[in-house]
């Protein structure tokens, strides 16, 4: 019989860790929590100094059982869960719900699954760390209080199935202000002018307008420009000055949590759930074709890009044997995190870096290999020598004006030759020309352009955007992301996220009546004292303490003010299944129409609302639409016959200048815009 009973979260961590043990050790898997808040009720104890009451998971009884009986016939238990808080509650609710003696109770941790990490982990034994623990539960117990005093709140004013939580209400705000932005961008006139000029040795390169000798000259209208081309081509063109140099480009630090969320989105196009879903499964072990179970990366909950020396050895070691000496990095970077990290961890990295990408892709699903390829050519190149380029850059000036233009070549690879996702080595190569070489002008011409809204996140953006002010831990981000599209707040196209009617009505209600949780600031400065907890510097009782009395007040107010207010309009469209006037409601695109008499009678229709203006193709009338995802837009009731579509309202007015039909910009502030992007005509009504 095993003396020592090992506990993990999941079979494949535990298949994978069987490995590595002896007869004598015996490894169960706890699937995950076994402890929570019940769902039905607060389950926190507000007069009781906020007391958690926490109950076994439901279907985890017989589990429980069994597990009591291993421990017992154990001389040892060891609790091996994740190495980060939410790890540190599961080991500590194992240690209540199994009844385990503390003396026979040790917590272990380690970083990757491997033989060493594991029996090391083993020697390195401790007790749970308590600090760990009540960082974990301050943040139950905060989601707890918030999410369940909000949503009842939402429930009355729009509809049931509704939240809201602290760094979800963040996220939709940015989400939502971004979109504010966007609708109130009015474009800017600006112009360059391009020139084409040919060197004495017959080759073509070329240049952009600067200005004067010593002053940028901004242009912003076909006259300014006009006048200035007509100046140009009076002059002579000479090279005024070369400048020829070198520059090295650095390797990029290993991937954290976010980063690796950020870069599969961009170059795999994975949601950030799906990427911890696919890195969970790398972490915990795959089954490699003639070797068993082998966990492939490090720990993938982290904020630190820090590796380990013996990670760096390896990493050395294969670089000079398989690129050569020239591409190690002589002096290895010692990569910084941003801010306050949680550096008990390493980055994320290969376990192995032995294990080509290529070498195992037999053995990996088509995801796992693109995103097991994506962390092994991450870490090797953080570890290898920078890029070097050749570099040059040259003024041509005609008469007074100035023209640049610069470039690069690259000279030695380095990194790059694992990690070149953006091509670098294509970039303009050098040309023969000199300090005063009279130049011939090929072509010279002025281009309009227009200033550009600021871009919709994208999850990858999003994740950036939260990790840059301190919002919420790695953990949190997939989660958040998944809650505001699965309730409706927010919807995905061509990668791009954009807020249904439903989540700016959230959205304001949040920013009316709760401004602290939606405040990105109040959220950042929660996390950092959360860490305070974490690193045993106050207790964790005392984050909710200062919260409770201003939120209880403000949810009070909020109760007062918006809690029996019916949404349920009724119309003069007649239901054709029962007669009864139908009524407007809201679901999780926005409005629509229902039969009141449900669930009698379940007849529902697509609401039209007229946005009170002509169709400028053919004068049918232009009707409020949704896109299948819940994107409004503006489409004439004619369709299919007439194809008219706009984002923007239309004004019911034609352009001036091109005659293509106007639209309205803006909430605060309207401004009538013309369609045609390329027109610029903007009228602002003051």
């Amino acid at each position: 019989m095993a003396k020592y009973l090992v506990i993990v979260e999941s079979p494949a961590k535990a298949k994978t860790i069987k490995k590595f043990l002896g007869k004598s050790y015996k490894v169960e898997a706890s699937m995950g929590h076994v402890r929570d808040l019940p769902k039905s009720q607060l389950g926190v104890d507000i007069d009781d100094h906020f007391e958690p009451k926490y109950i076994t998971i439901r279907g985890k009884g017989e589990l429980l059982n069994k597990l009591r009986k291993e421990a017992k016939n154990s001389d040892k238990v060891y609790l091996a869960t994740d190495p980060d808080r939410e790890g540190e509650a599961i080991s500590w609710h194992l240690f209540y719900a199994l009844k385990l003696e503390d003396e026979k109770t040790s917590r272990i941790t380690f970083n990757e699954i491997t033989k060493n990490a594991v029996k090391n982990s083993i020697k390195e034994a401790r007790k749970i760390d308590m600090n760990l623990v009540d960082a974990q539960q301050a943040r139950r117990v905060l989601d707890r209080i918030v999410g369940y005093s909000i949503s009842p709140l939402l429930w009355k004013k729009i509809r049931k199935g509704l939240s809201a939580g602290r760094v979800q209400s963040v996220a939709l705000r940015l989400i939502c202000d971004r979109e504010e932005e966007i609708e109130n961008f009015i474009p800017t006139e600006y112009w360059t002018i391009e020139a084409e000029f040919i060197s004495p040795a017959n080759k073509k390169f070329a240049a952009k307008f600067y200005g004067l000798k010593n002053k940028k000259i901004e242009m912003n209208s076909k006259e300014e420009v006009d006048d200035i081309i007509n100046e140009i081509k009076k002059q002579q063109y000479r090279v005024e000055e070369v400048k020829r140099g070198e520059r090295i480009k650095k390797p990029v630090a290993p991937f954290t949590t976010s980063t690796l969320q950020q870069e599969a989105s961009k170059y795999l196009g994975f949601s950030t759930q799906k990427t911890m879903r696919i890195a969970q499964q790398l972490y915990e072990g795959i089954d490699l074709i003639g070797e068993g179970t082998v966990g492939l990366i490090t720990y993938i909950r982290t904020d630190s890009v820090r590796i380990s020396k013996e990670a760096q050895e390896h990493a050395k070691e294969y670089i000079e044997n398989t690129f050569g000496k020239e591409y190690l990095n002589l002096n290895p970077v010692d990569y910084k995190g941003k801010g306050k990290t949680q550096d008990a961890h390493e980055a994320i990295r290969p376990t192995y870096i032995n294990k080509h990408p290529k070498d195992i892709k037999d053995s990996l699903s088509k995801d796992q290999f693109k995103l097991y390829e994506l962390i092994w050519q991450r870490f090797t190149a953080s570890q290898m020598a920078p890029a070097q380029y050749d570099t040059f850059s040259v003024k041509v000036s005609a008469g007074d004006y100035i023209f640049t233009t610069s470039g690069s070549s690259l000279k030695f690879e380095g990194f790059l030759a694992v990690y070149n996702k953006e091509q670098e080595n294509e970039e303009a190569a050098d040309f023969d020309i000199k300090d005063n070489d009279i130049l011939k002008l090929k072509t010279l011409e002025g281009k309009q352009h227009f200033t550009q809204p600021p871009a919709r996140y994208s999850e990858a953006s999003l994740v950036k955007t939260l990790e840059e002010n301190g919002v919420g831990r790695p953990s949190t981000y997939a989660p958040t992301i998944t809650t505001l599209l699965t309730r409706g707040y927010v919807v995905k196209e061509n990668r791009v996220l954009y807020p249904t009617e439903l989540g700016e009505i959230v959205n304001d209600i949040m920013k009316n009546y709760f401004k602290n949780i939606v405040d990105v600031e109040f959220t950042a400065q929660m996390e950092e004292q959360l860490d305070e907890v974490e690193n045993g510097e106050i207790p964790w009782k005392e984050i909710i303490q200062n919260f409770y009395p201003d939120f209880k007040k403000t949810l009070q107010i909020a109760e007062q003010e918006i809690g029996n207010i019916d949404l349920d309009e009724v119309t003069d469209v007649i239901c054709e299944n029962c007669g009864k006037n139908m009524v407007i409601k809201y679901g999780r695109y926005g409005k629509f129409l229902a039969c009141p008499g449900f669930p009698e009678c379940k007849n529902t229709k697509p609401l039209y609302e007229e946005a009170g203006v002509n169709c400028p193709n053919c004068n049918g009338k232009v009707i409020i639409k949704k896109t299948k995802k819940g994107r409004k837009y503006y489409g004439c009731e004619n369709n299919p016959e007439c194809e008219f579509m706009s984002w923007n309202k239309p004004s019911g007015e034609k352009c001036p200048k091109c005659n293509s039909f106007l639209v309205e910009k803006g909430k605060k502030k309207v401004s009538v815009v013309c369609s045609n992007s390329e027109c610029g005509y903007i009228h602002t009504n003051e």
